[in-house]
């Protein structure tokens, strides 16, 4: 069922849930300019098996109001408008998983309002913590200097959006896509062009947003709440990960207090249908802790 949430005057949310409207509420949060349809809806109906499901537009994408422009907001005020899904819902408290930026918005959820988190997954993201990483032989390494993006990605990062039209736009997204996914796993560019053909026809228009990267990412930081808190969290370790590589991932479970790790094999900084069984089951298995 599809909702309009109002987080704001003049914002808009799109949002839609999946199972059961009496199961235990699971919100999906998308990475940086990434649609709700982000998460495949194959890993949604796994997840919907045992879970209201609910998966949401962030502002500046997909059906949700694109206000950047307009109306400038920090990073922060996405974590707002994820518990504004929840209060325009009905819900209380969920399980929250997040991806990439989604992870840093959780986190910001563990931190700042860990009376909404049933629990919390954390996907394909970095620490929102200057805790140094303890290596196995006891060495440490400051946040800053752990591994950085992959050089290809950000090469295609830095090359301006031109609008040759719809068909070249999703050339770039698939090749985008091949690059996210690490390539330890088999790339199935026909899928992740369905996937892409889907998020364009859900927006409207096929032109890329920029408004998260614009936006002020201050005050994201969170050491000593991250560090105590007794929010139930699970770090998705993706060997193939090129965004945040590894040890990132364990790096951010050491951050927060009682979180644990679970490797799925081959899995980079995208989720094809390979990936959806094994990452489904350990949602749900912290789900259920």
């Amino acid at each position: 069922m599809e909702h309009s949430i109002d987080p704001a005057p003049g914002i808009r949310l799109w949002a839609e849930d999946h199972g059961a409207h009496d199961a235990p509420p699971l919100l999906l949060i998308m990475g940086a300019q990434a649609s709700g349809l982000g998460w495949p809806d194959e890993l949604v109906g796994l997840l919907a098996a045992h879970h209201r499901v609910i998966r949401y537009d962030h502002r500046d994408t997909g059906r949700s109001t694109w206000s950047y422009d307009d109306q400038p907001y920090p990073l922060t005020t996405l974590a707002d408008d994820a518990l504004a899904v929840l209060d325009g819902l009905g819900v209380a408290r969920a399980h929250v998983v997040g991806m990439s930026l989604g992870g840093m918005l959780t986190q910001l959820l563990i931190a700042d309002h860990p009376d909404r988190l049933l629990s919390a997954t954390l996907i394909g993201t970095a620490a929102l913590s200057d805790t140094p990483y303890r290596h196995p032989d006891g060495t440490r390494t400051p946040p800053e200097d752990l591994p950085g993006i992959d050089p290809r990605i950000l090469d295609l990062w830095s090359q301006p959006w031109t609008d040759e039209g719809r068909e070249a736009g999703l050339v770039r997204r698939v090749t985008h896509w091949r690059l996210l996914s690490g390539g330890q796993l088999p790339f199935d560019a026909d899928y992740f062009h369905a996937l892409d053909r889907k998020v364009i026809a859900h927006t409207g228009h096929h032109r890329p947003g920029d408004a998260h990267g614009r936006a002020d990412h201050s005050g994201m930081l969170r050491t000593e709440q991250l560090a105590r808190t007794s929010v139930p969290t699970l770090v998705i370790s993706a060997p193939a990960e090129p965004v945040f590589p590894l040890p990132h991932a364990h790096h951010l479970a050491q951050s927060i207090h009682g979180a644990h790790v679970a490797e799925i094999p081959g899995m980079g900084h995208a989720l094809p249908p390979e990936i959806h069984k094994p990452l489904a089951t350990a949602i749900d298995h912290t789900a259920h802790r």
